[in-house]
């Protein structure tokens, strides 16, 4: 259910911003992107897990916050973003 350390890895490696960069906001939200569809694809099989819902809901307010910030500082790096993982359709 969780992503692989290579799975994060390549996402981290496309999402940098420089060398050796895992924290810049483009980061987490292109993982946390990754994990809400894996934790999506757990729900569709398992309706009743709540325990993973409230997990699912978490991520899902922890990626938005992120997305309000990287909004309020830079809108061409947030609007390239949505872009390119598919967000607001």
């Amino acid at each position: 259910m969780a992503l692989s350390q290579s799975e994060k890895n390549e996402i981290i490696k496309k999402y940098a911003r420089h060398e050796g960069d895992t924290g810049s906001a483009e980061v987490q939200i292109a993982v946390l992107t990754a994990d809400i569809n894996e934790i999506n694809r757990h729900m569709k099989e398992h309706r009743k897990d709540f325990h993973s819902q409230r997990g699912l809901m978490k991520k899902i307010g922890h990626r938005r916050n992120l997305l309000g910030y990287l909004r309020k500082t830079d809108v061409s790096r947030y609007r390239d973003l949505i872009q390119s993982l598919g967000l607001r359709r």
